[in-house]
C-alpha cells in the first residue's frame, strides 16, 4: 500500500486515525447528534445557518406536487384504453415514481422536523 493513501485513510478522504490531517481523531461530533456541535475552525462564516429549514421548505412544497402527480398519472393510466398513447405501462411507471418521491418527501419532513426539534430543545437547555 502506498504511504500517501495509507496516511489519508479510507478512500473517502478522511485522515486515518493517528495520521496527518486537518483535525484530531474524534474532535468532531456526528452531524445531527444532540449536543455534539463541532467547534468553530475559523473557516465557516459566523452567521452560517443549518440547511434544515430549506430542506423542510423544499420537502413541504414538493410533497403535494408529487402526490398530485401520482394521482394524476394513476387516474390517467386507469382511463387509458388498449392502444392509447402513451400506453398504460409508462403512465403506471410515472405514477410509481411520483409515489416513491412522496414517500421520500414524507420521510424527509419527519427527519427534518425531528432534528429541528432536537436543536431547539438543546438550545433551550443550554445555560447562557
Amino acid at each position: 500500500m502506498d504511504d500517501a493513501r495509507h496516511a489519508r485513510g479510507p478512500d473517502d478522504g478522511r485522515p486515518a486515525p493517528g495520521g496527518p490531517g486537518p483535525r484530531a481523531p474524534g474532535s468532531r461530533g456526528r452531524s445531527g447528534a444532540v449536543g455534539h456541535r463541532s467547534p468553530r475552525t475559523g473557516t465557516e462564516p459566523v452567521t452560517a445557518q443549518s440547511p434544515l429549514r430549506l430542506r423542510l421548505l423544499l420537502s413541504a412544497v414538493f410533497l403535494p406536487v408529487f402526490l398530485a402527480g401520482a394521482v394524476f398519472f394513476g387516474v390517467w393510466a386507469a382511463d387509458t384504453g388498449p392502444g392509447g398513447s402513451p400506453g398504460r405501462g409508462p403512465l403506471i411507471a410515472l405514477a410509481a415514481v411520483c409515489a416513491a418521491l412522496v414517500v421520500i418527501a414524507v420521510a424527509d419532513v419527519a427527519v427534518v422536523t425531528r432534528r429541528l426539534r432536537r436543536e431547539r430543545d438543546a438550545d433551550a437547555s443550554e445555560p447562557r
